[in-house]
């Protein structure tokens, strides 16, 4: 047993919460594709999931992912939960912000500093998917105003409010203190801030992706515009590690707007792993199934 893992096998015993890791990570050995480290936290009376993941900066949807049947609202006193942070990077180059709408999590490749920041951001609602795409920050405005598009000033107007035509900066801004402007299509989709408490690692948005405020704040002042951005939809991650074990890493498919869900697309790598590996799909079948967005062993060599 590793000494950080007995530090939270010692916390744990002991009653005491750890603090969250850091979101950025060195980029793993070669060959590798996995970082950070599970962490576990045991509840405190009157504690919610939603607080619990703001602590550790996870999603909303991913703690309650890996901690299945567990009362999200209020979770019972002395409950060890499994925080979902030890992640398989996406199968992409390791460049510029990555954003895996199935994951809800951002990726920001820092040039030069063989490092990955990792957070957990909110996407578009259903009927306002965010799109996958290729594109790049086209603009950074700090305390951006709001000009809302008519098709969200009709929204509100069915549910009996008014939208203004511009939305200053300031706390009643949708978009936080800070948005990161994207190339794709017209330039409607940002990166940006929020003023709500709530919406990050889940479907929330008009089709935006959506940052905690120090997050967002963080990613502001690390990237340029040109900076690549690609937005990926990858529900099943797998890797061979150096240690001969294949990781097998499966989200919820994203729901599509007319109610069904997007179909499960496994790399076809694994059934290779596999197959060399001559084991059976048992243990990768049933981690598809569990869908509990933390990466699990599902075959090793001999």
């Amino acid at each position: 047993m590793g000494l950080r893992a007995m530090i939270v096998l010692g916390a744990v015993l002991s009653g005491v919460n750890l603090p969250a890791l850091a979101t950025t990570y060195d980029l793993p050995v070669k060959d590798s594709r996995i970082v950070g480290n599970l962490q576990y936290h045991m509840v405190k009376k009157g504690e919610s999931m939603a607080q619990i993941a703001k602590q550790y900066d996870v999603g909303f949807l991913a703690l309650m992912a890996a901690n299945k049947g567990v009362d999200p609202f209020l979770p019972k006193a002395g409950y060890v939960l499994t925080i979902p942070s030890q992640i398989i990077l996406p199968d992409v180059d390791y460049q510029g912000v990555v954003i895996n709408l199935a994951e809800l999590r951002l990726y920001y490749f820092e040039p030069n500093q063989h490092t990955v920041s990792v957070f957990p951001v909110g996407i578009g609602r259903i009927g306002r998917d965010t799109p996958v795409m290729k594109t790049a920050i086209s603009q950074k405005r700090a305390h951006p105003t709001w000009t809302p598009p008519q098709s969200i000033r009709a929204e509100y107007e069915k549910k009996g409010k008014t939208l203004p035509a511009v939305v200053p900066a300031g706390p009643d801004n949708p978009l936080g203190n800070y948005a990161l402007r994207l190339a794709y299509g017209d330039g409607t989709y940002l990166i940006h801030g929020t003023n709500k408490n709530f919406g990050i690692g889940l479907r929330v948005s008009s089709g935006c992706i959506r940052m905690e405020p120090k997050n967002i704040k963080w990613l502001f002042n690390q990237v340029h515009t040109g900076t690549k951005v690609r937005v990926i939809n990858d529900p099943v991650k797998v890797s061979l590690e150096p240690d001969h074990h294949v990781y097998l890493e499966a989200h919820e498919p994203l729901t599509r707007s007319n109610g069904t869900k997007e179909h499960l697309v496994v790399p076809a790598e694994l059934g290779w792993w596999l197959k060399e590996f001559n084991q059976s799909k048992s243990r990768s079948k049933a981690a598809i199934m569990a869908k509990n967005g933390v990466p699990v062993s599902v075959a090793s060599r001999d």
